[in-house]
C-alpha cells in the first residue's frame, strides 16, 4: 500500500479520496505518502474567493527533496477527464496548505497565459 491512513478524533477520513491522492503522489513523485490531516483553505483575491476547499497534508518517505506534500482533487466538468489532481511539494516558499494553494493558483495562471 502506498499510503497509510490516520484517523482524527475518531472520525475516519474520506478513505477513497485519500487513497487516490496517495496513488497520484506515488505515480508523480515516486514517494510513499502517509496522510497526516486535512486543512480547510479559502483563498481570496481582490475581495473574491478564488479557491475554497480542503487540502490534504501528507508525510513523504523516499523523496529526495521534501518530507511533506499537499494535495487535493477537484472535478473538471470534462467527462473524458473528470478529476484533476493537484500535488505541491513542501519546499520553500511552499510551507503550508495556504501557500500550496497560492503556488498552484499561480502555476495555473502562468500555464493559461502561455497557452493564449
Amino acid at each position: 500500500m502506498k499510503c497509510s491512513m490516520v484517523f482524527s478524533r475518531n472520525r475516519p477520513m474520506r478513505t477513497r479520496e485519500i487513497v487516490e491522492l496517495c496513488d497520484v503522489i506515488y505515480k508523480l513523485h515516486g514517494a510513499r505518502a502517509r496522510h497526516i490531516h486535512s486543512v480547510p483553505v479559502c483563498e481570496e483575491f481582490q475581495g473574491r474567493v478564488v479557491w475554497d476547499g480542503i487540502v490534504e497534508v501528507f508525510g513523504l518517505s523516499g523523496h529526495p527533496k521534501a518530507n511533506r506534500i499537499y494535495a487535493w482533487a477537484h472535478e473538471t466538468g470534462d467527462p473524458s477527464n473528470p478529476m484533476r489532481y493537484v500535488t505541491v511539494l513542501h519546499i520553500p516558499p511552499v510551507v503550508s496548505p495556504q501557500t500550496a494553494v497560492q503556488a498552484a493558483i499561480l502555476q495555473e495562471y502562468k500555464s493559461r497565459a502561455k497557452s493564449n
